[in-house]
């Protein structure tokens, strides 16, 4: 069977990529000229550069690779830059997504499609209703989460009007390693790692330490995902998540303690958001009971992170 990977040289769809080939599946990837480099688990003949922003491109790929299924992750997919490139995320995101099914419906309906979908979606949910279960109210405070609202509703939209079978994961942050310094963690490991080979001063600059986020492990995600796929209900919202939130002054700790470095921290009021989530932990009743396991505890990531960050710097 065959696999198209849209975004396959982000942190995710190389994830995905490369669990679906664990699993003998053939795949291809699609990816922006501009992309990472990221592409060891696709074989050089089957990755497709082009732009989810063009639609004739896009259609033409889906026409030539002929998949059984289709991963869409292309996104701008940070929270944090979506309030400075807003235009940049709709377009990407919304659009950009809108394409893709115009395309799958067209040249692809019996494939299955697994859209990214994001617990960004959620906005702020009160402490008393946590764990948040998917039938909630979305109410997200970002671009990049309201984008994510519009993804979704496309997938649901062309799921519930065409009966196409379309699979709606929503992911909460997922970690792993060969990540961009964009997030609260890759800057926190990158960081310490400088500290530690003597690259920069003692010093971390920080946002809001205080809020708290259910992280899983990419592997971890990838797995449910694959899951979903296999067991799932097309059009069902479902959580990827571990069911357990960590603040970002735990991750700061955890990550010092392993790195066997102290500094300075500092808050740095260009990090800080114009609204944030306190807290934002997932129910995973879901996709447990179609069998997911966590593999990976936080722990366990964060040295991978880190280990990955002396060897990158």
């Amino acid at each position: 069977m065959k696999i198209l990977v849209i975004g396959s040289t982000g942190m995710i769809g190389t994830a995905f990529a490369a669990e679906s080939r664990a699993r003998g599946f053939e795949v291809f990837g699609l990816a922006r000229e501009s992309a990472a480099a990221r592409r060891a688990a696709i074989r050089d003949e089957n990755l497709i550069f082009c732009d989810i922003l063009d639609p004739d491109a896009i259609a033409e790929t889906i026409t030539k690779v002929k998949p059984d299924i289709i991963a869409h992750f292309a996104a701008q997919a940070f929270n944090g830059i979506s309030w400075k490139m807003e235009t940049l995320t709709h377009e990407t995101n919304y659009l950009g997504t809108l394409n893709v099914l115009r395309a799958y419906r067209a040249r692809a309906p019996r494939a299955k499609l697994l859209l990214a979908c994001s617990s960004a979606e959620y906005g702020i949910v009160p402490k008393d209703e946590q764990p948040i279960k998917e039938l909630r109210l979305l109410r997200p405070l970002t671009p990049y989460g309201v984008s994510k609202v519009g993804v979704e509703a496309l997938g649901y939209q062309y799921f519930i009007n065409y009966k196409l079978p379309i699979f709606l994961p929503r992911l909460f942050i997922h970690v792993g390693t060969g990540h961009p310094p964009v997030t609260m963690i890759q800057n926190f490991a990158r960081e310490l790692a400088l500290i530690k080979k003597d690259r920069q001063k003692p010093v971390i600059r920080v946002g809001r330490l205080d809020t708290a986020r259910d992280f899983i492990d990419v592997r971890d995600g990838v797995c449910a995902m694959h899951l979903l796929l296999e067991k799932g209900k097309a059009g069902e919202p479902v959580n990827v998540c571990t069911g357990s939130a960590y603040s970002g002054k735990q991750v700061l700790n955890m990550l010092m303690k392993i790195s066997g470095v102290r500094a300075k921290i500092m808050e740095d009021k260009e990090l800080l958001r114009p609204s944030d989530e306190m807290l934002l932990l997932g129910d995973n009743t879901i996709i447990k009971k179609l069998g997911w396991k966590q593999e990976y505890s936080l722990e366990e990531t964060l040295r991978e992170v880190y280990a990955d960050w002396l060897n990158r710097i």
